[in-house]
């Protein structure tokens, strides 16, 4: 087992184009540690130069107590696993998983009990004589778990390696590869662009975006207390409605956030509890809020009148345990500079906002309804740089 530590890594392709940018990481001894982004946010890339799979411009790398910048991807004691699996179609599954310790020339016996041991902890001993084309995908993946468990290595290497699976198999498969990944106690770096397989499986999460690491930390952490705008509406789905607003003057009671034609009473105790937020002001300001920070009023008939909105309902999304309900406000939506977000769901003038109601909610399509907010859950950024205050 062994820490893995980037210090200032850059990467920069013979046509200038730079990938990665001064990437600060230090995974700990037996973390699980997540590179989440859109498409082209270099998340790839990093992995790939731990793994040695593509040459480092700048800093350092280190695995354990060994810089790795020039050493050999087979003598850096690691173990990948792709999206494809990578499996020979020609060998049985016992054969994929040991072909490593084959190479390495591990005597029959140890190869035979590894082997063994590897099949046991997933479920594939009824497998060994099979050949791939005769497994499922998941059974699939479990075979290239299997090629990486066998080889012992200080650290894992995944590839978004459940993105070729079906919905219900990659739920499955991220549980048994977050519990493996406990009872191997290997150190691990996960890719994936899916922020919700990032969120439920690792110990950390490393957010990036054109390159640039956005923060890190923990999948709570990082939703509670987002750096930055993208990093806000990125972590989360569905994603936070974040607009531009402004800030009315502060006074004993609070201050007025106006989104639009819509405003908003924002009670004092949020300004005394960010002193940042009181110099914003009478100025312009980024707000945003989390879908489930907004509820049905008629379902909180206690809820001030001045932290509430009316809007029709364009969308209902019934999912059993809550109703994902999209209205249009007036105000403008905010840049959140993620190249993947999906067009926005609306009809009409404004922008499109979505809240999670509670399924005892009688809303209908088409209703004009009116939205109870909690104001004290309400993120505030610079409305230029985006950053969060």
């Amino acid at each position: 087992m062994a820490t893995v530590v980037l210090d200032k890594i850059d990467k920069i392709y013979p046509n200038g184009v730079q990938a990665i940018h001064g990437l600060d990481l230090e995974i700990a001894d037996n973390e699980f540690l997540v590179l989440v982004g859109p498409s082209g946010c270099g998340k790839s890339t990093a992995l790939r130069m731990i793994a040695g799979l593509e040459e480092i411009s700048g800093g350092t790398l280190t695995i354990g107590d060994t810089v790795v910048n020039d050493v050999a991807p087979k003598d850096r004691d690691i173990a990948m696993v792709f999206q494809n699996y990578a499996l020979y179609p020609h060998m049985t599954v016992g054969e994929n998983i040991g072909f490593s310790l084959k190479l390495a020339k591990v005597s029959k016996s140890e190869m035979t009990e590894r082997i063994r041991h590897a099949a046991e902890i997933l479920e594939l001993e009824e497998y060994l004589d099979r050949k791939p084309g005769q497994l499922s995908g998941g059974q699939r993946q479990r075979v290239a778990m299997g090629r990486a468990i066998v080889r012992q290595p200080s650290a894992f290497l995944m590839d978004e390696p459940l993105s070729n699976l079906d919905a219900k198999l990659r739920v499955q498969m991220r549980a048994e590869i977050a519990r493996l990944q406990r009872d191997l106690a290997v150190t691990t770096v996960y890719v994936t662009h899916d922020q919700v397989e990032a969120m439920t499986m690792g110990d950390r999460v490393a957010v990036l975006k054109d390159g640039y690491l956005q923060q890190v930390d923990s999948p709570q952490n990082l939703y509670d207390h987002p750096a930055n705008i993208f990093v806000a509406a990125f972590i989360g789905s569905p994603s936070m409605n974040i607009y531009e607003s402004r800030l009315g003057a502060l006074d004993d009671n609070g201050a007025t956030l106006t989104l639009g034609s819509m405003d908003l009473h924002l009670p004092r105790s949020v300004f005394d509890e960010n002193t940042e937020l009181q110099a914003r002001c009478g100025g312009p300001i980024s707000a945003g809020i989390r879908p489930e920070d907004m509820e049905d009023a008629s379902l909180k008939p206690d809820h001030p009148a001045n932290q509430r909105f009316t809007s029709e309902v364009v969308l209902l999304e019934s999912l059993g345990s809550e109703i994902m309900v999209h209205f249009n406000i007036d105000a403008k939506a905010a840049a959140t500079g993620d190249p993947d977000a999906v067009e926005e769901v609306g009809t009409g003038e404004g922008s499109s906002c979505v809240a999670r109601f509670n399924p005892r909610s009688g809303v209908r399509l088409g209703d004009t309804i009116e939205v109870a907010v909690d104001a004290a859950r309400i993120h505030f950024f610079d409305h230029s740089t985006g950053a969060a205050l």
